[in-house]
């Protein structure tokens, strides 16, 4: 009965101190911090409330965007580096991207060394 008693006095605490949104700066037309519930944040440019610019977006899993981003999604030049708990972790990718995915001329350079270097579209290596 303590331990439930406990518990129950506890679970309203979780969470405080643990700020989400726009966090610091301008989130909706400017510079600024925002940080999702899911423990994602993205630092950098903003239009209209989404990430537009130049920017970095982080993962849980320590994955790590920096670049441009067009609506919130990855476009143009960018590396992403793949962290912990990604299923790819060590991996990076460095070249051009088209709403989130890989286009255009890029490297993908595995953990292991390999590298494939050249055209990509939608998400799939072409060749060199």
């Amino acid at each position: 009965m303590k331990k439930l008693l406990l518990l129950l006095l506890c679970v309203p605490l979780i969470g405080i101190g643990q700020k989400t949104g726009c966090i610091s700066g301008d989130c909706k037309n400017g510079y600024g911090t925002y940080d999702w519930s899911n423990g994602d944040k993205y630092i950098g440019e903003h239009k209209n409330g989404l990430g537009h610019g130049i920017g970095t977006y982080t993962y849980p899993s320590g994955t790590k965007y920096v670049g441009a981003f067009k609506d919130g999604l990855y476009n143009g030049q960018g590396t992403k580096s793949f962290g912990k708990g990604s299923g790819f972790e060590g991996d990076r990718y460095v070249g051009e991207w088209k709403d989130n995915k890989k286009h255009g001329q890029g490297t993908y350079t595995i953990a292991d060394g390999t590298v494939y270097k050249g055209l990509w579209k939608n998400d799939e290596f072409i060749g060199e």
